[in-house]
């Protein structure tokens, strides 16, 4: 398996975030894989197979000179206009190399629309600032060669070490209050699955655009009263109740096109189970 595997060499933009560095683990002992971190830490300096790139100071080209790769995987965070700049850069990259790129997007694209879940073929339109620039990015990767692109829309990403979690216990441990949105309708995932999940596209020269999320759907604030039962036996958890709308709101990414294999797919207890577990 890691004979046939180890043809591509990664490059993962963002490796040393939540998501990034979990798929860094993930591909590691199957292919030759290189990372970028932005804020100088002993882990990331000592692994050679890691590169200093700040997307607001850096160019990108550096890094794709050093690591020549045959897949790029985005999972940047930063400055919106950087970012805008170095995916410019990374599409010049892959147009005129043996090359792909995976774009790690987001449920955010669709939210301007409320009141249905979303599907790989919807319409985006966006309502806030992030979603309207990964709207941008998904349009310009859009443009490159139908091959050389894979658009994994990510709905609210989970895990042990996932920011959202650390910020409830953290709440939990000072007693503030806890904020959640009755009228939300959402899916989730966590990290593990969906670095399984690009893994499979990986392995299956995958492209085109993927929704990632659990195959259910679950209101935003009783999902977050489960998470928190399973987290603290303490009663009088501060809960703070954000009404954004009147009605139901769907912030969902549903698969109707691109479906993964069965036992790539999860549901939102397989999600909450994935969280007491570890």
């Amino acid at each position: 398996m890691k004979a046939f595997e180890s043809k591509h060499r990664i490059l993962i933009l963002g490796a040393s975030g939540f998501i990034g560095n979990a798929i860094y683990k993930e591909l590691c002992a199957y292919f030759k894989t290189f990372g970028t971190y932005r804020i100088p830490k002993k882990v990331f300096e000592d692994n050679h197979q890691f590169f200093q790139y700040d997307v607001e100071k850096d160019d990108v080209y550096e890094v794709l000179e050093a690591t020549k790769p045959s897949i790029i995987i985005s999972s940047l965070r930063g400055d919106f206009h950087a970012q805008t700049i170095a995916h410019q850069h990374i599409s010049e990259y892959v147009l005129a190399h043996e090359c792909k790129i995976i774009f790690l997007s987001s449920a955010n694209v669709f939210d301007a629309y409320s009141k249905f879940p979303s599907y790989e073929f919807d319409k985006t339109l966006s309502g806030s600032m992030y979603g309207h620039f990964k709207i941008k990015i998904e349009n310009m990767l859009l443009r490159l060669p139908k091959k050389k692109v894979a658009i994994v829309r990510l709905p609210m990403v989970l895990g042990s070490q996932s920011p959202r979690l650390k910020e409830i216990k953290q709440h939990l441990q000072e007693k503030t209050a806890i904020e959640i949105f009755p009228n939300i309708i959402m899916n989730v995932t966590t990290d593990s699955k969906v670095t399984q999940q690009i893994h499979y596209m990986i392995n299956r020269n995958k492209h085109g655009i993927f929704h990632l999320g659990s195959t259910d759907l679950v209101h935003h604030d009783e999902y977050f009263k489960d998470i928190i039962k399973q987290l603290s036996s303490k009663n009088g958890v501060i809960y703070k109740h954000v009404y954004t709308t009147n009605e139901d709101r769907y912030l969902a990414v549903l698969p109707k096109y691109n479906k993964l294999p069965k036992h790539l797919e999860v549901s939102s207890l397989e999600v909450l189970e994935d969280l007491i577990k570890n």
